[in-house]
C-alpha cells in the first residue's frame, strides 16, 4: 500500500517540511506493551520508542497510539523490518476519553480518524442514554459520527427503537444492519473509501468485531456470543488494532468499554443538544439557565411539544459532569505546576557556585 491508502493527508505531509528528511512515515496498527506493529509503504514494520520520549512525555496521550502517523528509522542492520520511532506527527482528529479510576487524565483510543461508528445492539443491549454519551465524545473527537444499530434479524420493533433516537441522533446518519445475516452492511462501505479511516466503538456484545469481518469478507476478528439472560458480551477484542480493506479504507477495532467517561468541551455539548442549542439562541438573556426565567425560548419550546424536556435534563447532566471534568483538569493542571516549581527549586538549591568550583 502507498501513504495516500494508509490515510496519509496534506495536514501530515506539511508537517514534514521541518523535520528530518531521511526519516520513513509509517502509521500505528496495533500496540502491544512497548512494540508498535506499524505499517508503511515499504511494508509491515515492528517500532518501539527510545527512552527519551517516554521521559519528555507530560501524560500518556502524548505517546503514539492506533491510528497515528510516526516518523521511524532503522533500528538494526540485519532487520529492515525494525525501526526506532523517532516524532509523532500531530493528529487531525482523535477519539478521547478519560482514564479510568480516579486520575483525570486523556485515553487517546484512536488517532487520525475520518469517521466513527457508534455501534449498538438492537437487542436488549440497546441504549438511547449510552449512545447519547458517545455522540458527546465524537463531536469532540474531530470526526464525524454514524450510528450503526446492529442485530436487526433479533429485533421485532426496530421502528420504535429508530424513533427513540430522534432527538438524540440530531442529523447523525442511522444505519440498521444485521452482521449475521448481511443486511444493510453495504451501505457502511460508503465511510471506508481508499485513505478513509474508520474506528468502531461500543460496548461488548454489540457485533463490532462481527461487522468488521462482514466489511473484510472473512474472518479477521475473533468473535463470541453474548452471555443468556443479561445479552452482555464477553472482551473478544482485548486490544485496538487497525486493519486494511481489499478495496481500500482501514478500520480500527476496540475493546468494549465499560465506561464512558467523558473528555469533552462545551463545543461538542452544542453540536451533540444542538436543538436545545438552538431554541436557547432566541432566549431573552444570555445568561438563560432555562428553568423560570421570563423569554427563556427552551422552556416554551417545551411547551409547545417541539423541544423533548427529556433533552434539556440530559443537556443539564451532560453540563454538570463537564463543570466537574474541567475543575478535576484545572487541579491537576495546578498540581502539575507546582510539581515542576518544587523540582526547579530542588535544582536550583543543588547548582554549583564559584565556591564549590
Amino acid at each position: 500500500m502507498d501513504l495516500v491508502e494508509l490515510g496519509w493527508k496534506p495536514h501530515f505531509q506539511q508537517q514534514l517540511e521541518d523535520l528530518p528528511q531521511h526519516l520513513t512515515p509509517a502509521r500505528v496498527a496495533r500496540l502491544d506493551l512497548n512494540r508498535y506493529h506499524l505499517l508503511s509503504a515499504a511494508g509491515e514494520l515492528l517500532g518501539s520508542l527510545p527512552g527519551r520520549t517516554y521521559a519528555e512525555a507530560t501524560t500518556k496521550a502524548e505517546l503514539p497510539t492506533v491510528g497515528d502517523w510516526v516518523l521511524t528509522q532503522p533500528a538494526d542492520k540485519d532487520d529492515p523490518t525494525s525501526v526506532t520511532i523517532e516524532y509523532t506527527l500531530t493528529r487531525f482528529s482523535k477519539f478521547s476519553r478519560k482514564e479510568a479510576g480516579e486520575k483525570y487524565e486523556e485515553q487517546v483510543v484512536a488517532a487520525n480518524i475520518d469517521s466513527v461508528f457508534i455501534v449498538s445492539g438492537l437487542d436488549d443491549n440497546f441504549n438511547a442514554n449510552r449512545i447519547e454519551r458517545y455522540l458527546v465524545l465524537a463531536w469532540s473527537s474531530g470526526s464525524n459520527p454514524v450510528i450503526v444499530l446492529n442485530k436487526a434479524d433479533l429485533c421485532p420493533d426496530r421502528e420504535e427503537k429508530l424513533l427513540s433516537l430522534g432527538a438524540i441522533a440530531a442529523g447523525v446518519p442511522i444505519h440498521i444492519v444485521s452482521a449475521q445475516s448481511g443486511e444493510g452492511i453495504e451501505a457502511l462501505n460508503a465511510y471506508i473509501g481508499p485513505g478513509q479511516t474508520v474506528a468502531l466503538l461500543g460496548s461488548s456484545g454489540v457485533g463490532k468485531s462481527t461487522i468488521i469481518n462482514a466489511l473484510l469478507g472473512f474472518e479477521r476478528f475473533e468473535t463470541g456470543a453474548v452471555r443468556q439472560g443479561d445479552d452482555k458480551g464477553r472482551h473478544t477484542t482485548t486490544f485496538r488494532e487497525m486493519c486494511s480493506l481489499d478495496r481500500g479504507g482501514l478500520i480500527i477495532d476496540t475493546p468494549g468499554m465499560r465506561e464512558i467517561q467523558i473528555w469533552a468541551d462545551e463545543a461538542s455539548l452544542a453540536q451533540t443538544f444542538s436543538d436545545v442549542d438552538v431554541a436557547a439562541q432566541n432566549c431573552r438573556f444570555n445568561d438563560c439557565a432555562h428553568e423560570s426565567e421570563p423569554g427563556c425560548a427552551v422552556q416554551a419550546a417545551i411547551a409547545a411539544g417541539t423541544l423533548e424536556n427529556s433533552r434539556l435534563l440530559s443537556y443539564r447532566k451532560f453540563q454538570r459532569e463537564l463543570a466537574h471534568f474541567v475543575e478535576k483538569q484545572d487541579a491537576g493542571a495546578r498540581a502539575e505546576k507546582k510539581k515542576v516549581r518544587k523540582k526547579f527549586a530542588r535544582t536550583l538549591r543543588h547548582r554549583p557556585t564559584k565556591r564549590d568550583q
